[in-house]
């Protein structure tokens, strides 16, 4: 091949990869906006589906912390936007791209009416109050369920506390018996373990910095004082108290003071419940 025809060859080649870096320049079309809710806070972890309706084929996208999503090299055409998110009405809009084009989408997501549960803006809530990390949420939604946790143990636990309770009279005194001793001992086990377990729930549950604790929750907070060292002390009384009656031996020395001791956690514990029950 004569050296002209090289040179005509190769300028050829160049000049086609360059149409072709030119043309893929302007067809990447861009497609990026903001998702929030109807009360204005944003929603993070929101997909984004953009189907190009002509070949069928689909990108996806996720929005970020601030809501911000963004779709990068669409082909023109015409092209289906559908946006999910948990706890919304999904939402689809139709959109036309040109080569190269940059738009803008911005959309607000309503709360669906499958029962999900409204979001703190949705309560009325500022949104400069509302927003923040994901990490701050994940710590919120961990103390949620943690105390939701402690609440639902702390009320079970009273129904074998009522029980060790009204067994208490056929554990001791003139009518005791060794059964009844052992009925209530297992009763008592029982409440101790799901009172442990509620109270686990409670002092794990992570805190959220630049809360302050008020009103009945601080009453609540105050009755733990008396009755969980009343929990501790209770069992072990109960078991000096078993052990000298099942001897033959007469309930004498600190273990006399078991059913006091009882009595009075339950009651501390039983006003600690009502402090988030009742409203006052």
């Amino acid at each position: 091949m004569p050296n002209a025809s090289k040179w005509s060859f190769a300028a050829l080649i160049i000049l086609a990869l360059t149409a072709s870096l030119s043309y893929a320049q302007v067809t990447g079309s861009t497609l990026s906006g903001t998702i929030t809710s109807s009360a204005g806070t944003v929603i993070p972890n929101a997909k984004i589906s953009v189907t190009n309706l002509a070949t069928r084929q689909t990108t996806e996208a996720q929005t970020d912390g601030a809501g911000n999503y963004n779709v990068t090299n669409l082909a023109p055409g015409n092209y289906q936007v559908s946006i999910a998110a948990s706890g919304f009405s999904t939402k689809v809009a139709d959109l036309t791209f040109a080569g190269g084009a940059r738009q803008t989408l911005n959309q607000t997501l309503a709360v669906s009416s499958g029962g999900a549960a409204p979001d703190l803006g949705d309560l009325g809530f500022p949104v400069n109050q509302t927003q923040g990390s994901a990490q701050d949420q994940a710590r919120l939604d961990r103390r949620s369920h943690m105390l939701q946790m402690h609440q639902r143990y702390g009320l079970i636990a009273t129904i074998p506390l009522a029980a060790t309770l009204i067994a208490s009279g056929s554990a001791g005194g003139k009518h005791g018996s060794a059964t009844g001793r052992d009925i209530h001992g297992a009763l008592g086990i029982a409440s101790t373990g799901l009172y442990f377990t509620s109270a686990y729930y409670a002092i794990w549950a992570p805190r959220v910095p630049g809360t302050s604790t008020r009103g009945q929750i601080r009453l609540h907070k105050t009755l733990a004082w008396i009755h969980g060292p009343g929990m501790i002390l209770t069992p072990v009384l109960g078991a000096m108290a078993y052990a000298q009656e099942n001897r033959g031996e007469k309930v004498h020395g600190i273990a006399k003071a078991h059913s006091a001791v009882a009595g009075i956690t339950a009651i501390a514990y039983g006003a600690a419940i009502l402090s988030v029950t009742l409203k006052f």
